[in-house]
């Protein structure tokens, strides 16, 4: 079984350098997804992120980022 890293969202602010009320409201849901970025364990109200997870797709959507060119009209050019 593959090792996981969870974390609360106070933890996962501070690796980032958020602030953990920015996570809650902006990221939660929109940016991590449930079940996938972060867990509920137990059912219960606590959230804890899984890092591995995190970081992989912080780390795609980068590389997305520097294959295209961004155009003056808005446009991107994918090289």
């Amino acid at each position: 079984m593959e090792q996981k890293t969870y974390m609360t969202t106070e933890e996962l602010a501070n690796r980032l350098r958020y602030d953990p009320r920015y996570i809650r409201s902006a990221l939660k849901d929109s940016v991590f997804i449930e079940g996938i970025h972060y867990i509920r364990p137990f059912g219960r109200r606590r959230v804890l992120y899984i890092w591995e997870q995190i970081e992989k797709d912080m780390v795609k959507a980068s590389q997305e980022e520097m294959d295209s060119i961004p155009m003056a009209r808005g446009g991107v050019f994918n090289g």
